[in-house]
């Protein structure tokens, strides 16, 4: 026996009470047990890499390198996307890749380079082999963007899974980002990264890592170009990153470095070359378009673990209508299931729960409900008992059902990686549906399982379907979230086929968004909270999540009221706009901070009101171009080394500079500025970019500058479409998309282009059509144009 299990299993049992705390330290030892007997030991290992290349196979988009000791196959797709695989590893079957394989480029061909190494030269991309392996990916015109060396595998002596090694080198100036979501971003610093989505078990900061979301994708920023590179295998594994540095020592540059590391799985991996738009659209073809949200899910949310029943949501309601307050959707966290099992009622608390539902959505707010994969193992449990007749709960090695301990009890687990169980689970949400629910958020799907010591998930060696393929918890792990989001996602487009599904998980994987969108998990009240919540929203839009955000006010503690204040501003301008909090940390109503805080936070829900036609237009941006919402300030300008470095100010779409107050005490704040005209939205004062400038942030506000030239659509004081028109530069264009959709069903209007230009004195907008432009059909209305003279 390990002492320091010995004392943690005793601590658990003083810290969680003694029924749960047991619990879990029998679930450790009983985890710890199931591996022991299903895992086959880990013995001597033999080392290996490619050696040299003895053969070359050319095949459409490139084709197949023989070596010594392994073989690679590499494709160009017509998407300009680069694919290439070791030891036979093909683009499918995978769990990122939505739909089939791109169809590879035709001019792609596979020819003979010098030093008998061999090249693919494209369209976008060159990728050079080496004669021992190196994989070089470089621009057309001939700069290396990154250098893959030699992969090495460790192969079991008597048979296995081999683990995998995979140096990288990039440009001196390059820095990472992405990987998930990462608390201590956006910008990735040297050090290791682990790839396993974990549940922290306490509230975090940007220390912690990993925690709930975590993806094998990293975007490099250079002077050269911008690249993702997606290593595709879902094993544990860990990424460490060293940042390059110019004229180090003697005065050569010392290049950015990476080392990963992985326990198994595939050796093969996409890279995308080109600027950051072009990038993310790529990826977004490859993965899939991001799920399209409904109006409503643009607007703001309150939650609370432990709302008490439909007293206390109508009460909450009430002060949001009598403060003047706009509010669209309430979040029923576990409290409100039985005994909390899920996809049940708490019948004494919510008796009426379809008729509370009713009531709410003729106000304009809609239900959300709190979805967990565990499903209580009790017999009488119809869960349990239909998915025990459908054979659908994840087994161990020997067949028998795998039990984890959740708030509810002994449970089990669905096998999403097995489509019958994704069709069973799906079913069932037309129970939530039928409660009056419109809107899902997953929690707990990491999956987490309680224990004292170890990992709280599932025994590695669980057994899952892998859709056909076979396999344990290694290779299901890290997609388990996501396919229950498919599960989600399906089922209700069964279940209301006339309303867009919404989802939102705290755990997922590559290709998530087809489904779902994020959120931060249990980050810590505080400052340092406040700024990993930006930091999170960054990463996972860069990997291909656009709709994400925060506990607004933070999980845990009680925010001060100008800390509460400053999240809450935050929030406003963050796809998910949501308050939330557990039992132990008090309200998260604005009403509950003063009325100082009530007006600030009253100007900022109707300034979020005023802007969602903007932010649905955004939505369908991404859903067509990958891009995402919030986007770093170096979005439109990578080669400026000063923006790569920003982490406090973000773009929202094309248009908005937002820069948020992170630290107390703050009432002006530094800026650094794309380059091109920016105006205050609130006094119009002008600002000239690149560079950095000093802008006031009373606690009123924060900071929000917009583009010159932008065409916002905004919601009028009737409530109908407008455009906000921010004068252009004299002697320039200005412009912008509009997708005028009112957020309800599955069309998708076709996006209008307008156009701002300079006519005389005045600024004219037209809508741009294919025979003639147009008069927009919406007021217009233009601002800047009595703006005070330019600051830089």
């Amino acid at each position: 026996m390990d002492g320091h299990d010995l004392v943690r299993s005793v601590r658990t049992v003083g810290s969680a009470g003694a029924a749960l705390g047991l619990r879990a330290v029998r679930a450790a030892w009983r985890r710890r047990r199931t591996d022991a007997a299903g895992l086959p030991p880990r013995g001597a290992e033999r080392a290996r890499v490619p050696g040299p290349v003895r053969e070359a196979v050319p095949g459409p988009g490139g084709g197949v390198l023989r070596f010594a000791r392994s073989e690679l196959r590499i494709l160009v797709a017509v998407n300009g996307a680069v694919f290439w695989g070791w030891d036979g590893a093909e683009p499918e079957p995978s769990y990122a890749l939505a739909g089939r394989c791109p169809e590879p480029d035709p001019r792609a061909v596979l020819e003979p380079d010098k030093d008998g190494g061999w090249r693919v030269v494209a369209e976008r991309v060159t990728v050079t082999v080496s004669r021992l392996g190196a994989v070089e990916i470089a621009t057309p015109g001939g700069v290396v963007l990154r250098r893959d060396l030699p992969p090495r595998w460790w192969e079991p002596v008597g048979g296995g899974d081999a683990r995998w090694m995979q140096r990288s080198e990039v440009a001196a100036d390059a820095r990472f980002f992405g990987l998930g979501g990462r608390a201590s971003g956006p910008r990735l610093r040297d050090g290791s990264y682990r790839l396993w989505n974990t549940d922290p078990r306490r509230p975090f900061g940007p220390g912690e890592d990993p925690l709930y979301i975590t993806m094998p994708v990293q975007l490099v920023v250079a002077d050269a170009a911008t690249h993702l590179v997606f290593h595709d295998t879902s094993r544990d594994g860990t990424l460490t990153l060293r940042e390059g540095q110019e004229g180090a020592g003697s005065g050569h540059d010392r290049a950015g470095a990476s080392e990963l590391r992985m326990d198994g799985g595939p050796l093969r991996c996409w890279v995308v070359v080109g600027t950051p738009a072009r990038v993310l659209l790529a990826w977004a073809s490859l993965t899939g378009a991001p799920a399209l949200p409904p109006a409503w899910a643009l607007g703001h949310h309150h939650a609370g673990w432990g709302l008490g029943g439909e007293q206390e949501v109508r009460r909450i309601v009430a002060g949001y209508r009598e403060h003047g307050l706009p509010l669209d959707a309430v979040h029923l966290d576990i409290g409100h299931h039985d005994e909390h099992q899920v996809f049940t009622v708490d019948r004494e608390r919510f008796p009426k729960l379809p008729v509370l539902a009713d009531e709410l959505r003729r106000e304009g707010i809609r239900l959300v409900s709190v979805v967990g994969p565990a499903v209580k193992a009790a017999p009488g449990n119809a869960v349990y008992d239909s998915g025990t007749d459908a054979d659908v709960f994840v087994r161990d090695a020997s067949g028998r059902l795998v039990r984890g301990v959740v708030r509810a009890g002994e449970s089990v687990f669905p096998d999403f990686t097995d489509a019958r169980a994704r069709a069973w689970w799906g079913r069932l949400y037309s129970e939530r549906v039928e409660q009056g629910f419109a809107g899902f958020w997953h929690d707990m799907n990491e999956p987490t399982a309680f224990a004292a010591f170890g990992e709280s998930t599932l025994p590695r060696s669980a057994r899952h379907a892998l859709d056909g393929a076979g396999g344990d918890h290694r290779d299901a792990h890290n997609v388990y979230a996501l396919c229950m989001a498919r599960a989600a996602y399906e089922g209700l487009r069964e279940a209301a086929p006339g309303e867009r599904p919404f989802l939102f998980s705290r755990s997922g994987w590559a290709g998530m968004q087809r489904y779902a969108g994020a959120w931060s998990g249990d980050v810590a009240t505080g400052w340092p909270g406040l700024r990993a919540s930006l930091s999170l929203v960054l990463g996972l839009g860069l990997c291909g999540v656009p709709y994400s955000g925060p506990d607004v006010g933070g999980f845990d503690g009680s925010p001060s009221p100008e800390l509460y204040l400053r999240w809450f501003q935050l929030g406003a301008w963050l796809p998910l706009f949501r308050t939330h909090s557990n039992p132990r940390a008090g309200r998260r109503e604005p009403w509950e901070f003063g009325p100082e805080v009530l007006a600030h936070a009253r100007a900022a829900l109707v300034e979020r009101r005023r802007l969602l036609p903007y932010f649905m237009t955004l939505a369908h941006l991404a859903r067509r171009t990958g891009a995402p919402y919030v986007r770093p300030l170096w979005w439109g300008a990578p080669e400026d080394r000063a923006l790569r470095d920003c982490e406090d100010a973000f773009l929202l779409g094309d248009c908005l500079l937002v820069a948020p107050v992170l630290a107390p005490g703050t009432e002006r704040r530094t800026v650094r500025l794309p380059p091109g005209r920016w105006y205050d939205t609130v006094s119009e004062r002008v600002y000239e970019g690149p560079g950095q400038v000093v802008l006031e942030a009373p606690p009123a506000r924060v900071p929000v500058l917009a583009r010159a030239g932008s065409v916002i659509p905004v919601r009028g004081r009737d409530g109908g479409l407008e455009l906000e028109v921010w004068a252009p530069v004299r002697g320039r264009t200005g412009g912008g998309l509009v997708v005028p959709d009112t957020g309800e069903g599955g069309e998708e209007p076709e996006a209008e282009r307008y156009v701002a230009r300079w006519q005389g004195h005045r600024v004219v907008v037209t809508l741009e059509r294919e025979q003639h432009p147009a008069e927009p059909p919406y007021p217009v209305r233009v601002r800047g144009l009595g703006a005070p003279p330019a600051h830089t």
